[in-house]
C-alpha cells in the first residue's frame, strides 16, 4: 500500500498541519496561551486548571496503552469512543463523495456521524439470525469511495459477537479500506480484543470505551487504537484540548492499579447477573425470546409491548425500545437490586428478594492507594494484596471466619514502613463494612468468641454505631515478618473508627504470630453472628430504633 493511509485520507487533511497548541503546561514561564496566571478559587484538586491541558495527556495515554496492551503511539484518547468515530469521518470522508459501510441493526452513531459529515452510508444488514454476511460486506466495501467498514462486536443492540477470523478476512480482502471494530462491550465477552493485531494489520482500527466496564460514562473517556500513521492523521482533526484535567484525573484514579481487582469483581457480578436475569425474564408472560448476549444487555422479543411498557412505567423502569428497527426491546444489566426490581416489573416475582449486602471504598492519599469491596453474603470471592504477606493472611482470616467475601488492594509507601498501609486499609475496610450493613435491619449486632488454641484470645463486638476499641495484650516480639506487632491494636482501633463498632480484645500468649492470628480470627468469628441476618427479621436490633 503506497503512501498509506494518506492515499485514502481527505487531501485537505493530509495537507494540514496539527494545530499548534502548546501541548500542556510545563515548568516554563507560560506567557504563550493567553491563560489566567492564577488558579481558580479553592476547589479540591483544582491545581493546574488555569493552564490548557495537552491534546494527548502523556500519563493518560500511557495508562490506556498499558490497559489495552498496545504502544502509546498506537492510541488516541478522546471524549469516549464517539470522538474516535467523529475523527475518522472528519479525516477520511469527503462530503458528497465518500461513504462508510454499516451492518444494521447496529450502533446508530456511525450513521449520525456520516450524516453530519455529508458522507454516504452503505448498509449490509445482518441476516435473520443477526449474523454478519461477510461475503456481502466484502463485495459492498470494494468501491474506492467506501472509506471504512464499521463492525460492532459485540454488537449493539443484538449482543452477539463477530468471530475474529471473519474480521481478519474483511481486513485482508479490503486492504485499502479502514476496518473499524467497535469493542465497546468486549470486556463482557469471551472474545479477545483485536488490539493485539494493530501492529500487524495497517487498516485495522479498534475502538474502546471506558463507559461500560469501567463505569465512566459520565466522565467521557475512550480510545481509538490504530497504526501510528492513522493516528498521526487523526490528531490533525482532533480538537487541541479534548481531555479536561478533571477528566484525566478521574480516569487515572478509576484505573489505578489498586482499583483493578474491584473492577474484576464487578465484571464477574455483571456476567452472573446477566445469566440470572436471562433465566428470570424468560419466565415472564411478556417475553417470547431472550437472545444470547456477550454484552451488558439482553435483547428481548416480547408480546403486547404496549402493556409491558405501561407496567414498566408503574415501576419507574426504563428499557430501550427497538421495535422500529428490530421489532424487539433491549434491557441493560443493572445491579442485583435493580435487576430484582426489573423482574418484579416483568411480573416474574411478586416481591424483590433480598440481594447481597455489598460495600465498596476507595481511598487515595499521598501515602496509600486503596480499593476495598466486601460482600457480607458471598464468601466465594476473596483476593487481598497489600504488599505485606503476613498482613494479607490476617485479613484473609477475618474474611474467612467472618463469612464474607473481601477484595482488597493497596499500593502503599512500604519503602518507609508498614504504618500507613495497615492503618489506611483498616479505615477503608471499616468504611466498606459500614456501607454494606446499610441500616443494619435484621442483623445480630453482637458477637463474641472464646479462647483459641494455646493462645487465649477473647473478642467481643457490638455494631452499635459508636466507635470504641479496647485492646489488652503484650507481644513478646516487635515484628512478625514485615508486620510490626504494634500495628495489631492500631488496626482494630482504625477498623472500629470507620465501622462504628465497639471492639474489645483480650489476648495472652507466648508467640506473637499466634497471638495476632488469634486476634484476627477472633474478630472474624465475632463478626459472623454480628453481621448475620437473624431469620427474616427486618427489625433494627436496638430499642432506639436506629444504629
Amino acid at each position: 500500500m503506497t503512501n498509506w493511509p494518506e492515499n485514502i485520507a481527505r487531501k485537505s487533511v493530509v495537507d494540514m498541519s496539527v494545530y499548534s497548541a502548546r501541548g500542556g503546561a510545563t515548568n516554563a514561564l507560560h506567557l504563550d496561551a493567553n491563560e489566567n496566571p492564577y488558579a481558580p478559587p479553592p476547589v479540591v484538586g483544582a491545581g493546574g486548571y488555569n493552564r490548557y491541558p495537552a491534546q494527548q495527556p502523556e500519563k493518560l495515554v500511557n495508562r490506556l496503552a498499558d490497559l489495552y496492551g498496545v504502544k502509546p503511539e498506537q492510541l488516541m484518547v478522546g471524549r469516549g469512543a464517539d470522538e474516535g468515530i467523529e475523527c475518522l469521518l472528519r479525516a477520511f470522508c469527503e462530503a458528497g463523495e465518500d461513504s462508510i459501510l454499516t451492518c444494521p441493526p447496529t450502533f446508530g452513531y456511525y450513521k449520525t456521524c456520516a450524516d453530519i459529515q455529508g458522507a454516504g452510508v452503505v448498509e449490509v444488514p445482518l441476516v435473520r439470525t443477526y449474523q454478519w454476511d461477510i461475503p456481502a460486506i466484502i463485495k459492498a466495501g470494494r468501491p474506492a469511495n467506501v472509506k471504512m467498514v464499521f463492525l460492532c462486536s459485540p454488537n449493539n443492540p443484538t449482543g452477539n459477537s463477530l468471530k475474529r477470523d471473519a474480521i481478519l478476512d474483511v481486513c485482508g480482502s479490503l486492504p485499502e479500506t479502514l476496518v473499524v471494530v467497535d469493542e465497546a462491550y468486549i470486556e463482557f465477552s469471551r472474545q479477545e480484543s483485536l488490539a493485539d493485531m494493530i501492529g500487524q494489520i495497517k487498516n485495522l482500527v479498534v475502538l474502546r470505551t471506558l463507559s461500560k466496564a469501567y463505569a465512566l460514562a459520565g466522565v467521557r473517556g475512550g480510545a481509538l487504537i490504530a497504526d501510528p500513521a492513522v493516528i498521526e492523521i487523526l490528531l490533525k482533526v482532533l480538537p487541541p484540548y479534548p481531555i479536561a484535567r478533571p477528566v484525566e484525573t478521574a480516569i487515572l484514579n478509576a484505573l489505578a492499579p489498586s482499583a483493578m481487582a474491584v473492577h474484576a469483581q464487578r465484571l464477574a457480578e455483571t456476567l452472573s447477573e446477566r445469566e440470572q436475569l436471562a433465566e428470570g425474564l424468560i419466565k415472564s408472560n411478556f417475553v417470547e425470546t431472550v437472545f444470547p448476549s456477550d454484552a451488558n444487555f439482553l435483547l428481548l422479543e416480547v408480546n403486547d409491548a404496549d402493556a409491558l411498557f405501561k407496567r414498566l412505567r408503574q415501576f419507574n423502569v426504563k428499557i430501550r425500545d427497538y421495535r422500529s428497527t428490530t421489532g424487539r426491546v433491549r434491557i441493560s444489566i443493572g445491579s442485583p437490586d435493580e435487576n430484582a426490581i426489573a423482574l418484579q416489573a416483568f411480573g416474574v416475582m411478586e416481591k424483590a428478594h433480598r440481594t447481597d449486602r455489598i460495600g465498596e471504598m476507595f481511598r487515595k492519599t499521598n501515602e496509600t492507594d486503596i480499593s476495598v469491596r466486601v460482600n457480607l453474603d458471598d464468601v466465594s470471592q476473596t483476593k487481598i494484596e497489600t504488599g505485606i504477606g503476613f498482613y494479607d493472611h490476617m485479613l484473609e482470616q477475618i474474611a474467612k471466619h467472618g463469612g464474607m467475601g473481601l477484595t482488597l488492594s493497596c499500593e502503599g509507601d512500604l519503602h518507609i514502613d508498614a504504618h500507613h498501609t495497615v492503618e489506611d486499609t483498616a479505615l477503608a475496610f471499616g468504611s466498606a463494612l459500614k456501607q454494606a450493613l446499610g441500616d443494619k435491619a435484621g442483623i445480630g449486632r453482637y458477637g463474641y468468641v472464646i479462647p483459641m488454641d494455646e493462645t487465649q484470645a477473647q473478642v467481643a463486638i457490638d455494631l452499635s454505631g459508636r466507635p470504641a476499641a479496647v485492646f489488652r495484650g503484650e507481644f513478646p516480639t516487635d515484628h512478625v515478618g514485615d508486620f510490626p506487632v504494634e500495628m495489631c491494636p492500631h488496626f482494630f482501633e482504625s477498623l472500629a473508627q470507620t465501622l462504628g463498632a465497639a471492639i474489645h480484645i483480650d489476648v495472652k500468649g507466648d508467640n506473637s504470630h499466634h497471638m495476632i492470628e488469634a486476634c484476627f480470627k477472633g474478630v472474624g468469628r465475632a463478626l459472623r453472628p454480628a453481621l448475620g441476618v437473624v431469620g427474616n427479621s427486618n427489625e433494627i436490633p436496638s430499642t432506639k430504633g436506629t444504629l
